[in-house]
């Protein structure tokens, strides 16, 4: 399986979404949470090229972007094999 990596904010409704697309397809991840948290916030704007956005995917450390750049993948196929699935 696959080590997937969110960076949420808990009042962002596309870090919710995200999650809910995530935990509908059985998917594991391990969510970082950037609330109150500026050591968590740099380091995800320093693995993102300076992103603030949320919520901000990695799969296997590879920087995948925002929720509609994980469901693009969806889309076309390709989500399910970075997932190995």
């Amino acid at each position: 399986m696959a080590d997937v990596v969110l960076y949420t904010k808990t009042y962002c409704p596309f870090s919710k979404e995200c999650k809910e697309f995530l935990e509908e397809r059985g998917v594991e991840f391990d969510e970082k949470v950037l609330d109150n948290d500026p050591a968590t916030l740099a380091e995800m704007e320093a693995k993102t090229g300076e992103r603030k956005d949320t919520p901000q995917v990695f799969v296997n450390g590879h920087h995948i972007g925002s929720f509609d750049d994980l469901k693009a993948l969806d889309q076309t196929g390709k989500l399910n094999k970075l997932l190995k699935r």
